[in-house]
């Protein structure tokens, strides 16, 4: 069985998906390994500490999935890149598949099969190949280390023979994985932190990192949260009752922090331009939002931009700015899936088509499109 690792091509895409320790694991499990040349250099990878592993390095992405089994990347690569591999490969990654549908039907075209990291049930048995959550909980981190980077006071509290410094304010959108790390990196730093949410489970979770729940609850609240665990679309009286709390709320904040997203939807906005215009001059709004429309309308993808005196962080791939410990956590998650499709007696690719770990990742498979949510 040959697995084949790609350097990544995307604009701001400094991952990659494997690690020298995930090489060796590899390798341990019956794989032969073959790595781009390159394809660690964002992460701070050399190409010598996986070819130390016992990886091979390959020229060129031709010669990387020349008959390989499985194919590992970060972003969706073109489909054309993969001609090489085997008819019957699969390639796993993160395909953003409620994006660009026509990409993702022609990867699907070529006959391979393909596996989305963002379509792993959030199951227990699922928990260590889950990237959406380990490469969220990164991003809520670096959202917090950008805002006080930018940020023109200090962050906690400070007594002084001149006096003493008031503690930042921090309010958190979105109490996810991303919003829960975001919580409690600013409280590390020494915030006062509050949040919101419509799940009715974030509240518990979100006092129980320190920090103030900031939400209306009432009975939509109470039922605002699918099996899934992600935030329903709430009705527009809750969204008008919340945004006024919300506006109030915001007004005597420092930093904003935005994290607030359902899948296949457009980011709901959370902070209005009038809500802006009431901030205090200096403060600070990072939207990890803004590559699906952003949680407050004035960001701009991949732009650091100012408005009436707030600054609005729009940074596009947040993970990818922290690549080392992006790469090493996906890398992980690569493998704990892979390790299910490998016959541990033969050590041959020998997936597993009706686990419901499988079938809940399968996005394509010989030549369509085959995952129900994206039907039609």
């Amino acid at each position: 069985m040959k697995i084949a690792v790609l350097r990544e091509r995307r604009p701001h895409e400094k991952r990659v998906a494997a690690s020298p320790e995930t090489v060796k694991k590899l390798i341990a499990l019956g794989a032969s390994v073959s790595i781009e040349t390159g394809a660690g250099e964002g992460s701070r990878i050399p190409d010598a500490l996986f070819a130390a592993a016992g990886a091979t390095m390959a020229a060129d992405a031709e010669a990387a999935i020349a008959d390989a089994d499985v194919v590992f990347c970060v972003q969706r690569p073109e489909a054309a890149a993969l001609n090489g591999a085997k008819a019957g490969a699969v390639v796993i990654g993160l395909f953003a598949p409620y994006g660009d549908r026509d990409g993702l039907a022609a990867l699907a075209a070529n006959g391979r099969a393909v596996m989305a990291m963002e379509f792993v049930p959030r199951i227990s048995r699922a928990q260590a190949m889950d990237a959406l959550s380990s490469q969220a909980n990164l991003a809520g981190y670096k959202a917090v280390i950008d805002a006080a980077a930018e940020f023109s006071r200090a962050m906690p509290m400070m007594m002084t023979a001149a006096g003493t410094v008031a503690p930042a304010r921090v309010l958190v959108f979105g109490a996810g994985v991303a919003g829960l790390q975001a919580i409690a990196t600013a409280r590390r730093l020494g915030a006062i932190v509050s949040a919101t949410d419509v799940r009715p489970a974030a509240k518990e979770q979100v006092e129980s990192l320190g920090a103030t729940f900031v939400a209306v609850i009432d009975d939509e609240f109470k039922q605002a949260e699918t099996a899934a665990g992600y935030a329903k679309p709430m009705s527009a009286d809750y969204q008008a009752k919340q945004a006024a709390l919300i506006a109030e709320t915001i007004k005597k904040q420092d930093i904003a922090i935005c994290t607030a997203l359902i899948p296949g939807r457009k980011a709901p906005v959370l902070i209005t331009e009038e809500m802006v215009a009431t901030m205090k001059p200096g403060s600070i709004i990072v939207d990890l939002a803004v590559e699906q429309g952003g949680n407050c309308p004035l960001s701009k993808p991949g732009e650091v931009v100012e408005v009436g005196g707030v600054t609005l962080m729009g940074h596009l791939n947040v993970p990818s700015r922290i690549a080392q410990d992006s790469s090493n956590l996906y890398a992980k998650n690569l493998l704990n899936l892979v390790t299910l499709l490998v016959d541990k007696g033969t050590k041959e690719l020998n997936v597993p088509w009706d686990d419901e770990i499988v079938k809940g990742a399968l996005v394509a498979r010989d030549g369509a499109v085959v995952h129900p949510q994206l039907q039609g």
